[in-house]
C-alpha cells in the first residue's frame, strides 16, 4: 500500500469525523429540554406598567448553558396582558431540527406578512440579549433570545 493513500485516507476520515462531530454539538449536544413546571417555563412579558407573568399551555422548551441564545420555547396563551411592548425589528433564530414546533423560518415569514406580532418579553435576560415572543391571534406563542443593539459601538470583547 502507498503510503500517499495511508495519509489521503487518514486525512478524509479525519475531516469526516470532526465535520459529524460539530454539527452534533450544534444540533443535540448541550441542549436540554425544559420543564414546565421549571423557573424557565415562568414567562413573564414587558407591558408599559412593567413585566406581566404569561401563563402557557403546551409548553415546549429546549435551553442550553453553552450559548445564551440557544432559548427556545412554543406554547399556547390563553389571555394575553395589555400593552405588551412590541419589538418590531425581530428575527427568530433557526433551532435544532430536532426541535419540531418550532419553525424559524415560518415564524419569520408571518411576522413579516403581519401573521405574527413580535413583543419584548425581558430585556437584558442576560447582558446585550433580549428574549422575544412571535405572538399569533390564535394564542400560539414561540419564543427566542437574541443579542441586542442597544450598544452597537462597543465591540465583541469589551
Amino acid at each position: 500500500m502507498n503510503w500517499g493513500k495511508v495519509a489521503i485516507i487518514a486525512l478524509i476520515g479525519g475531516g469526516a469525523l470532526a465535520g459529524a462531530g460539530v454539527w452534533y454539538t450544534q444540533e443535540y449536544a448541550f441542549f436540554d429540554t425544559i420543564d414546565p413546571a421549571s423557573a424557565q417555563a415562568q414567562i413573564t412579558v414587558e407591558t408599559a406598567t412593567g413585566p406581566v407573568p404569561l401563563t402557557l399551555t403546551a409548553f415546549e422548551g429546549i435551553n442550553a448553558d453553552s450559548s445564551p441564545i440557544r432559548w427556545r420555547i412554543c406554547g399556547q396563551a390563553g389571555a394575553l396582558p395589555e400593552g405588551m411592548t412590541p419589538a418590531p425589528a425581530s428575527e427568530p433564530l433557526n433551532g435544532p431540527r430536532w426541535f419540531s414546533c418550532y419553525d424559524a423560518p415560518g415564524i419569520g415569514a408571518d411576522l413579516q406578512s403581519g401573521a405574527a406580532t413580535a413583543y419584548l418579553a425581558q430585556s437584558e435576560i442576560r447582558p446585550d440579549v433580549d428574549r422575544i415572543l412571535a405572538v399569533y391571534p390564535d394564542g400560539r406563542v414561540f419564543g427566542w433570545h437574541e443579542y441586542n443593539d442597544k450598544n452597537p459601538e462597543r465591540g465583541v470583547m469589551d
